[in-house]
Parts: structure tokens; C-alpha cells; sequence
């Protein structure tokens, strides 16, 4: 287990130095987001999804659903660190003719299931995906990955009662609750307080973790995985945006990120300075 962590740590620490490289390769981009959720998805492509990088639509795959689009910088983040993109292409990065747009595009990017992006459609199309494997009886798991701005749209709740109507245990959807959204804090905008019990009242197995805690992470993708009840699961994740990189954690408005060129290196020297101590401690 020390030596899964210590490989899931190392994950997450290149997703985030990946998105700040292609963050500098623009001079801006949704870098908060991408640092604040790199442990979930270094703990989804480095331990929890069954796929083949380069066989990018084989039959027997997880699905992973990014519905919050503008994640997309975070999301080829890890699918370098996976192996479907080359690690050279991120210097492409929103680039006219790139295979990464920054915003994600099903029909650029080998990995990406959908185009996401108009928040609340990702959590409908995985019930549909989780109905038509389990017809085809193809134990694979839907993972919905999506926003807290996403749970202002009705058809977010509206899928959360037909997956439970129809006890899709195969479709875990995770939630990033990082409390930013382009108008300010998502919970001011539109409060969605007290969570946990409202999924729990839709039918869901529910859990919430710190999503920059790894071994919570990690623990919490393991329950939802091997849970034996019918229920569909989601895993609430609290997140702090632009984690690893002090001056821009500290930003009051960080939901898309601006920096003076200087500073991309700046960051990256910072995330490098704590990976080392870290490895070193």
C-alpha cells in the first residue's frame, strides 16, 4: 500500500506540472481546477479504471465521462501521464489543429468519451452508457466527473433519480466541491448545502472526502468500486483550487487563471521544490 501511495503522489505531481506546462504554452487557462482535482484523477488512471491507452475505445473499458469540459487542461493532463498522448503534443495545447482544445472534444482527443462543457449533460448521457452495458452485460463502470456549478441544473437531479430508479451500481460520479464557479462561489450562487443528504435522499451511496487527501481518495474509489448493494455511487470531493502552488491558491477569484509569464515557471519551480522534500522526507 506505502508503495501505491507513494506511485499515486508521484501521478498527481506530474498531472499537475503537465497542466501548468500547457497553462504557459497559452499564458492562461483553467489551472485551479486542473491542480485541485489532479489526486482524483491520478487515483482514477493510475489505480482505478480498467482501459488500454493505446486502444482507446476497446469494448472492455471504464468509461470516464468528463460532463465539466473546461476541465479539459486537467483531463490531458493525465491521459499524458496514461499514455494516449504524447507527452511533446501538450506543447499544442489549444493550438488551432490541436488534438487538445480547451475545451474537451470527443472527436479530437483519443480518450475523451463525450464534449462536455454545457454543464449538467454529463450525469444524463452516464445513465444512458451504465443502462446499455449492463444490457450488454459488460461489467465495465461509467464515471461521471463533473462540477458543483453542475448541481444548478435540473437534468444533474433528474439524473441522479433515474439512476436510481434503475439501481445503476455500475456509475460512480464524482463530484468536485472546490465552491468556484465563473460567478463567484458556487454555494453563494446557488446553495446546495447539506449535499451528502440530498444524494443520500435520491437513492445514492454516498461519501465525502477531502480530494486532496490521496490515501482518502484512493479509499474512497476502492468502497465505491466494491460496494455489494444495487445503488448507483457518487463520492463528493472537497478541493482546493490551484493545490501545490501557494500564490495561487490564495487567489479570491481563480476559476480562470491569468498569469504574468514569469510566474508559469515560478509555479512549476514551487511544485517542484515540494515534490522533492516530499520525496525526501
Amino acid at each position: 500500500m506505502a508503495d501505491l501511495k507513494t506511485a499515486l503522489q508521484e501521478r498527481a505531481y506530474r498531472v499537475r506540472r503537465y497542466a501548468l506546462r500547457m497553462g504557459e504554452v497559452q499564458g492562461q487557462g483553467y489551472i485551479g481546477q486542473a491542480l485541485g482535482w489532479a489526486d482524483v484523477l491520478a487515483v482514477a488512471y493510475g489505480h482505478a479504471l480498467n482501459y488500454r491507452a493505446n486502444d482507446p475505445t476497446w469494448e472492455g473499458r471504464d468509461r470516464f465521462l468528463l460532463s465539466h469540459g473546461h476541465y479539459a487542461i486537467a483531463f490531458y493532463a493525465v491521459l499524458i501521464e496514461a499514455g494516449f498522448i504524447a507527452e511533446s503534443e501538450l506543447e499544442t495545447y489549444g493550438s488551432d489543429d490541436s488534438r487538445l482544445p480547451m475545451s474537451g472534444m470527443a472527436g479530437y482527443t483519443p480518450g475523451m468519451e463525450i464534449s462536455g462543457g454545457s454543464l449538467g449533460q454529463g450525469l444524463p448521457i452516464a445513465v444512458g452508457m451504465a443502462l446499455a452495458l449492463r444490457h450488454k452485460k459488460n461489467p465495465a463502470f461509467v464515471y461521471n466527473s463533473m462540477s458543483d456549478g453542475e448541481l444548478d441544473e435540473g437534468s444533474t437531479w433528474e439524473a441522479a433519480m433515474g439512476a436510481a430508479h434503475h439501481k445503476l451500481s455500475n456509475l460512480i460520479c464524482l463530484i468536485d466541491i472546490n465552491n468556484q464557479q465563473a460567478d463567484g462561489p458556487s454555494s453563494k450562487v446557488m446553495s446546495f448545502e447539506p449535499l451528502a443528504d440530498k444524494w443520500t435522499a435520491f437513492g445514492w451511496h454516498v461519501q465525502r472526502v477531502d480530494g486532496n487527501d490521496l490515501p482518502a481518495v484512493l479509499a474512497a474509489f476502492d468502497v465505491a468500486r466494491n460496494l455489494k448493494d444495487d445503488k448507483p455511487r457518487v463520492i463528493l470531493f472537497d478541493t482546493l483550487m490551484g493545490k501545490g502552488v501557494p500564490f495561487l491558491e490564495q487567489r479570491e477569484k481563480n476559476h480562470f487563471i491569468r498569469v504574468d509569464p514569469p510566474e508559469w515557471q515560478q509555479a512549476i519551480a514551487i511544485l517542484d521544490q515540494s515534490q522533492h522534500e516530499g520525496a525526501n522526507a
